[in-house]
């Protein structure tokens, strides 16, 4: 980690709760929480609607197929995650970030916990077919049954172009491409049993998270894209670095139980106790303290954004209200969700159960 990198980490306010005795519990039950109480929690009207629209989509694929895995997947409410990270989205708009969420869930799983995310081969061929789609929007011609995870996203696909314009759809498909080569990156080095430095890690989690392509989402629920001039300032990237790192961290804590159970080490808690030699305690404590420097620097590039573009307030505020609810439903989401949960795991509900359609045609 740099120098400068290094000062951003430095102790700030919510810093103070952090005592040598402040266990993992009190760290995302206490204090994590009260750093994003300046985002307010938000819950779009439409949630219940989401829900069952969302039932039958990934019935339709064949996405979720064994009656545990039903079950696991229930519990993990993609539809009031969509809510409370999107909350100003319309009906048919909360629906389609929703099966978003679930199909990127299911896919993500699948590279983590699963046999693909151990193939660097099967990665690259799955990304290839998923490519396919994005590139000529219905896949292109096949002779050749696609597997189920690859229909989905070609459905996906038909219902997000006619929100949005060619600019951002060449910056989604880009995002995904970062994405495929970020879980390729993760599978070679599952494979080689190499724990990434925290640098790295923190660069490419953005991608293996799949948070690029969620903030890019922002825009399409609300039909408003970011200025080409503005998303390309530093400032903006800037801020949105920040509000994608404050999603990755947060979500690595509260999966941090479940992910190693797994046997999974691509999380920051587990990066930074390998990189830096601290007890597991010190590190959740080091990443809480990460991610309270990184709210307020968000904060802080937020307004840098917002006083630099003057002529683009509208646009801008729009799309970093949607910044703010993923931060703090992202937050709101983890902690309620039993999908990070050890008892709700099992291995009659891991993901080959769901995800097996990733291999059959």
């Amino acid at each position: 980690m740099t120098a400068p990198q290094e000062a951003r980490l430095r102790p700030v306010a919510w810093n103070d709760l952090l005592t040598a005795d402040a266990g993992v519990d009190r760290c995302l039950d206490v204090i994590l929480p009260s750093a994003l109480d300046v985002f307010p929690p938000l819950l779009d009207e439409h949630v219940d609607a989401a829900r069952r629209h969302l039932a039958r989509w990934v019935d339709e694929y064949g996405l979720v197929r064994k009656e545990a895995a039903r079950r696991r997947f229930a519990h993990a409410d993609f539809a009031w995650f969509a809510a409370v990270t999107y909350p100003s989205a319309d009906e048919r708009g909360l629906c389609l970030i929703a099966d978003w969420f679930a199909w990127l869930f299911l896919l993500d799983d699948q590279f983590d916990d699963g046999a693909v995310g151990r193939d660097p081969d099967r990665v690259r061929e799955l990304m290839g077919e998923m490519a396919a789609v994005l590139v000529h929007d219905d896949g292109g011609p096949r002779t050749y049954p696609r597997p189920a995870i690859v229909e989905a996203l070609a459905d996906l696909w038909r219902r997000t172009t006619p929100r949005t314009t060619p600019a951002w759809r060449h910056r989604f498909v880009d995002h995904i491409a970062e994405g495929g080569l970020a879980a390729f990156w993760e599978a070679e080095n599952r494979v080689r049993g190499v724990v990434p430095d925290e640098a790295t890690y923190i660069e490419k989690r953005r991608h293996t998270g799949a948070i690029y392509v969620c903030m890019d989402l922002i825009e399409a629920v609300e039909r408003t894209e970011v200025p080409a001039r503005v998303y390309a300032d530093a400032r903006y990237q800037d801020a949105l670095r920040s509000a994608c790192d404050v999603v990755c961290w947060t979500n690595d804590l509260y999966s941090l139980e479940k992910e190693l159970s797994l046997g999974e080490y691509h999380n920051l808690v587990a990066v930074v106790e390998h990189g830096r030699g601290f007890s597991r305690e010190q590190s959740v404590r080091h990443v809480v303290a990460a991610i309270t420097a990184e709210i307020d620097l968000y904060l802080e590039r937020e307004s840098r954004v917002l006083s630099a573009f003057p002529g683009h307030v509208a646009d801008v505020v729009r799309n970093f209200a949607g910044m703010r609810s993923w931060m703090r439903g992202n937050l709101d989401w983890s902690a309620r969700t039993k999908r990070y949960r050890l008892e709700g795991l099992s291995a009659a509900s891991g993901p080959s159960d769901y995800l097996d359609a990733v291999a059959e045609a």
